[in-house]
């Protein structure tokens, strides 16, 4: 099957260059778009056939790369979760965009690098030695960053891509160096050679911390985030879908490629920056999305909260791993891994939604919208879906990960460090809490934008999306579906990558009655989303013959309750502003707000102003600061351009000597 994969990934760059060639054609987008889809349906055949039977791992060695190395690729149960994620969320992806691609105005600027980012993304997760891995990383890094420019007149557009190409870099430098603490004196880049190293612990440390600043770059995590809410509302939608929904599971695989399976077990201690990380980054990703008013950043903003659950869950894994307890790091690695293919699917149908929203109306302002669940039904209903699963309300698929996470935590005093018997529990608290405000942001996202009443014209004449994107986003919400009514199928089918890593795997669940979830054998709880569903139903049917029954049969209609202010003007109903009003306020110090009210004077007929400003910390306190730094650094160095040819002679001398004495205190 590796030499499938491979071919796949082959066929996908492949398809780069002939979308090339055939962008002037009227039928380009259909083609591209559809062999991807086709290309990508495929690969994800491949890893759950993989999963499915259980195969054992398959090697392959490609002459290309560096000469005594070549390119390693492997298939094993790791690779082929993430397979399968990638192949379902790009398969949904380009069929949406065979239906969105009719709406891009310059689609030679998507068609070249959209299958080519895909191929990329495939060849990151079969790389079995370093160089392969680093160089499809930052193929992958460079294309979804012309992906990104594809508006390239806009100002903010610009910015963007200019931010996220300084933050790949940076996030590739460091996994360089990563890698080449693991490889050694010795040079073993290949992933097997790195296996059989033994290291110390403040080795291991290292490379952990380096991994979580190289891949947590790439996946958003605190404080690298701050690429991401500016790149993926400035990419086209379905690309939006690609990088929050994929690309930052591709980094998820890689932290979790190097820290369970190649650094081998680390000490309880490395466990806890990860999960104090994690926990802080879901509560400030969806504290920002909760005050945001652009559609697509506040969606942006909800993947680094979910990134951050992840990280926790992975940190909690390695801490359960390091205290002997594979069965209950199983578990907390298992919650992980099914929350990121939730994350993918619900995720991909929100960008997906705000998309076609987008092409409706032209806006992404939340208060330039309103009312579409009259104009865009089938959207409406497809995107509730998806608001009900990422707030994580039972019976949908994103309480099911959570559930299992929050299993996990409850069984933290079990662990013999104090430190982490506080540690964890607190973290819960604070997942606990992200948890609360995901499901205020969307219900202000929802609510806002297709409830109440259209606040413009262009919510007021939008037109339904075309059929094309209804099926992918029908598509998604019938797996976030099938994900939390049925959870214990893909549980099943995700168990082999925790028996490869931990040698330790959840008991079987398909076969439960009821579909009932019972994580670990000797803990009581349990759930069953079928039930949950069947209860739905009942009891919604039954209150709906009830009224219907013994309620009156003459239809009346009156007006809604308005709250003592008969004003019908749209613009007096809640807005996104109000519905984060008392959020921004109580979190102020967090979101570093600012309220400020211009009042004029009686008899000053000047309008009065209310202004609301917030900063990201991150940026504020981190980046324009290094900034700043950075270029008062370059500006002194500039007189390094005008030295003698003797200076710059001794330059490159005392280079030498340094780099010497560093490579004899290495060796």
């Amino acid at each position: 099957m590796i030499e499938i994969a491979a071919g796949l990934a082959l066929c996908l760059l492949a398809l780069s260059l002939a979308a090339a060639v055939v962008r002037g054609l009227s039928t380009a987008s259909a083609f591209v778009y559809g062999a991807s889809a086709l290309l990508c349906l495929v690969l994800a055949i491949v890893g759950i056939w993989m999963l499915v039977t259980q195969a054992a791992e398959a090697e392959m060695r490609i002459p290309v790369g560096l000469p005594w190395l070549g390119a390693h690729l492997r298939l094993d149960a790791l690779s082929a979760v993430f397979l399968t994620l990638l192949g379902v969320g790009g398969a949904a992806a380009s069929i949406y965009a065979i239906g969105y691609g009719q709406h891009e105005h310059e689609p030679h600027r998507v068609l070249p690098f959209y299958p080519g980012f895909l191929g990329a993304m495939t060849l990151v997760l079969l790389a079995a030695d370093a160089f392969t891995f680093l160089l499809s990383w930052e193929i992958m890094s460079l294309l979804s960053w012309a992906l990104v420019l594809t508006n390239h007149r806009a100002d903010e557009t610009r910015s963007a891509g200019y931010l996220y190409l300084v933050m790949a870099g940076f996030g590739t430098m460091v996994l360089l160096l990563a890698f080449g603490l693991m490889a050694g004196a010795e040079g073993g880049y290949d992933f097997a050679a790195m296996r059989e190293v033994e290291r110390s612990p403040l080795l291991a440390a290292l490379v952990l911390a380096l991994m979580m600043v190289g891949a947590g770059s790439k996946a958003g995590l605190l404080p690298l985030h701050v690429w991401l809410p500016a790149a993926h509302p400035a990419a086209p939608s379905h690309v939006s879908a690609l990088m929050s929904g994929v690309m930052t599971k591709v980094a998820l695989y890689g932290f979790i490629r190097v820290v369970f399976d190649l650094l081998g077990p680390v000490e309880w201690w490395m466990s806890v920056p990860v999960i104090v990380t994690g926990a802080m980054t879901a509560v400030m990703g969806i504290l920002f999305a909760n005050v945001d008013s652009d559609s697509k950043r506040v969606l942006a903003y909800s993947t680094i909260e979910n990134i951050g659950v992840i990280f926790v869950a992975l940190g909690l894994a390695l801490a359960f791993r390091s205290n002997g307890m594979e069965a209950l790091a199983a578990l907390a690695l298992m919650a992980g891994l099914i929350h990121a293919m939730n994350h993918m699917l619900f995720k991909s149908l929100l960008f997906m939604a705000a998309g076609a929203v987008l092409n409706a109306t032209g806006r992404r302002d939340l208060d330039g919208l309103g009312g579409l669940i009259h104009r865009m039904p089938k959207t409406a209903v497809l995107a509730l879906i998806g608001v009900t699963a990422i707030a994580a309300l039972p019976p949908l698929n994103g309480f099911v990960s959570e559930w299992l996470l929050f299993q996990a935590v409850l069984q933290s005093p079990k662990l013999s460090q104090p430190g982490l018997q506080f540690l964890v529990p607190a973290a819960g608290g604070l997942l606990a809490l992200a948890a609360a405000l995901a499901a205020a942001c969307f219900v202000r996202f929802y609510g806002v934008i297709f409830l109440g009443r259209p606040r413009t014209d262009a919510a007021r004449e939008a037109v339904e999306t075309d059929r094309w994107s209804l099926t992918a986003m029908g598509g998604l919400a019938g797996l976030c579906i099938m994900a939390g009514v049925l959870p214990g199928g893909l549980i099943d089918l995700v168990a082999p990558a925790t028996e490869m890593l931990l040698a330790a795997r959840l008991p079987a669940q398909a076969n439960n009655d009821w579909f009932t979830l019972v994580p670990v054998a000797e803990v009581r709880s349990s759930y069953s989303g079928f039930l949950v569903l069947l209860f739905i139903a009942i009891s919604g049917g039954a209150s709906a013959w009830l009224v219907h029954r013994f309620a009156s049969r003459k239809l009346r209609r009156a007006p809604a309750w308005d709250c003592g202010f008969p004003n019908a003007d749209p613009v007096t109903q809640y807005g996104a502003g109000s519905f984060a009003q008392p959020i921004r306020r109580v979190m102020a110090l967090m979101l570093d707000a600012n309220e400020t009210v211009v009042m004029p004077p009686p008899g000053d007929m000047t309008p009065a102003r209310h202004t609301i400003r917030t900063k990201d910390l991150a940026w504020s306190r981190i980046y324009v600061p290094l900034i700043a730094a950075i270029n008062t650094a370059a500006t002194r160095l500039n007189a390094l351009q005008f030295l003698t040819i003797r200076r710059y002679l001794s330059l490159v001398f005392g280079a030498l000597i340094l780099l010497l004495t560093g490579l004899a205190i290495w060796n």
